[in-house]
């Protein structure tokens, strides 16, 4: 046995080899997954009608079959994760008793919050909580609907915003909305994060999800156990990736055909998956401490400013309003939320909820892996606090403001260009008709727009720098055109997922590609809690 469980020299000192002239660092992990990936690609473009079958079917029984599987996965890591915060084990420092942070608090957050849900956040801030305030075929957990797509609405025929049922649609709205976005996916992350980050500082093993294993498999993480665990992983981060940047460039399309009319058609969006990736590209070669660290503060500060700019536009008390209603649903409905036994809501249920924990798991290798890139020097508890609640508190905010203000449109004044967009699913309009009610639109529309770019940016970036590391076997100095692929083929993967079937495509990419890391996710787990005992009594 290697001292620590260290990689073995050869393996560590192996030479780049050549390969079209350009240096490539060519482990079983790179060459399987790469050469996977780009049949897809090509498989995906050639054969674009076959392929929109094959997703739409895909989707439909992942959904339907494995629904357990995923609800079953983030209850677990949430409670593993609460368990792990309070106990004496929060105490255990990520490199070791001496180690220091390398990035303060706030740059730590802004990187944790650009790189993990940016885009998402535009994408379904305001569509997602009014899908379940107008209940219908999406109503979360059967709750009353009272919205009817049928009755024309106006400022003097609109329901009473003081009506209970209308109080508790707008409450649940916004409470289900951040149950999609809060601890449980976050929890998803931190499980990953957090057993890369003590395994890789606090163990001496390269920043590799297979590094998480060694409590299991000892050694024999170097061979073919480790090097399935990291394919499956890239396959996870690749197509999670994709997943978003498919949802980006849709949002960004829609807001230009809608601000300048410009055709929100395929030939628009691949272009700008084109010219978003080459921004990538040069911030990939500049590495984290430079373009994705400046973009991430940047990005931050820019988002704050769009918040704040919707809460003192929007109707500020009604969202504070919302805020605090949506925190008390939230507590009292996580329970039932988390649970898929008996559930009547099945299409609120397959649909969504199913949907995001299988996209927050196909996130996870991506994600949990720049987490522990950045989270060297924290303790386990600030580990657990500033990556499952901030950034729940933030979405929580972040959908009151922009979902609340949307809702309240439509209630007091009678505004159903919000309410008609996600009746017919024109979900990235749904945005731009809420900036359409406030003053200031064009400035509110562009801004949107260029947080979905830099978030774009910083996502296919980051993830393309992780993917990167660990098809390299570890190494976080692969060379650049190895950077270059990988950033390229999440452009190529976003393109052929959008022509092979346009959203439903994306998401059953997600749910593929997130059951079998569920496993993984769920062996973490279990290895990190072993890894964790085992430093706590070597500090005693």
């Amino acid at each position: 046995m290697n001292e620590e469980g260290k990689q073995p020299q050869h393996m560590r000192e192996r030479e780049y080899r050549k390969l079209f002239g350009l240096d490539i660092y060519l482990t079983p992990v790179f060459v399987i997954s790469s050469i996977a990936i780009v049949v897809f690609i090509i498989g995906s473009l050639i054969f674009q009608e076959g392929a929109t079958k094959l997703f739409g079917g895909l989707r439909v029984w992942l959904t339907t079959n494995l629904d357990w599987l995923f609800m079953i996965t983030a209850n677990l890591v949430f409670l593993f994760c609460l368990v792990v915060a309070i106990s004496p084990l929060g105490k255990v420092r990520l490199g070791g008793a001496e180690a220091k942070p390398e990035y303060s608090y706030l740059t730590w957050l802004a990187m944790l919050f650009a790189a993990g849900v940016g885009i998402g956040l535009l994408f379904f801030g305001v569509s997602e909580p009014i899908t379940y305030f107008q209940g219908g075929s999406y109503s979360p957990l059967g709750i009353e609907t009272i919205y009817d797509p049928e009755t024309v609405y106006n400022a003097e025929n609109v329901p009473d915003a003081g009506d209970p049922k209308v109080q508790t649609a707008a409450s649940v709205g916004i409470a289900t909305t951040v149950f999609h976005w809060g601890l449980q996916g976050w929890a998803i992350y931190g499980v990953v994060g957090l057993a890369l980050a003590f395994f890789a500082y606090n163990r001496g093993l390269p920043l590799l999800i297979r590094s998480a294993f060694y409590p299991i498999f000892g050694d024999r993480i170097w061979g073919w156990p480790g090097h399935i665990i990291d394919t499956f992983a890239i396959f996870a981060g690749i197509f999670g990736l994709a997943t978003s940047l498919g949802l980006g460039v849709q949002q960004v399309t829609s807001g230009l055909d809608y601000l300048f009319g410009i055709p929100a058609n395929n030939l628009t969006m691949v272009l700008l998956i084109v010219g978003i990736t080459a921004i990538a590209l040069i911030s990939v070669m500049t590495g984290i401490n430079v373009g994705i660290k400046r973009l991430s503060q940047f990005n931050i500060i820019l988002a704050f400013l769009l918040l704040a700019a919707i809460i003192l536009l929007g109707p500020t008390g009604y969202i504070f309003k919302s805020l605090f209603a949506g925190l008390g649903a939230y507590v009292m409905k996580i329970v039932p939320l988390s649970n898929w036994i008996g559930r009547e809501d099945t299409a609120f249920l397959h649909d969504w909820t199913t949907f995001y924990w299988a996209w927050w798991i196909a996130w996870a290798p991506f994600i949990g892996t720049f987490i522990a890139r950045i989270s060297k020097g924290r303790t386990v508890r600030e580990f657990v606090i500033f990556v499952l609640l901030l950034p729940t508190l933030l979405c929580l905010i972040w959908f009151s403001a922009f979902g609340g203000t949307a809702i309240h449109q439509f209630l007091a004044d009678g505004y159903t260009r919000v309410t008609e967009k996600v009746e017919t699913y024109t979900y990235p309009i749904a945005l731009f008709e809420m900036f359409a009610g406030l003053p200031w639109t064009m400035l509110l529309s562009c801004v949107a727009m260029t947080l979905t770019i830099i978030f774009f940016v910083t996502s296919s970036d980051s993830g393309s720098l992780i993917i990167d590391i660990i098809a390299a076997g570890g190494k976080v100095d692969a060379p650049v055109p190895q950077r270059v692929f990988w950033c390229t083929v999440e452009g190529l993967v976003a393109i052929a997922l959008l022509l092979g079937g346009g959203l439903k495509a994306l998401q059953a990419a997600s749910l593929a590609t997130g059951f079998p890391f569920a496993i993984v996710l769920l062996g973490m787990g279990v290895c990190v809690w072993i890894g964790l005992r085992s430093e706590s009594r070597e500090s005693q």
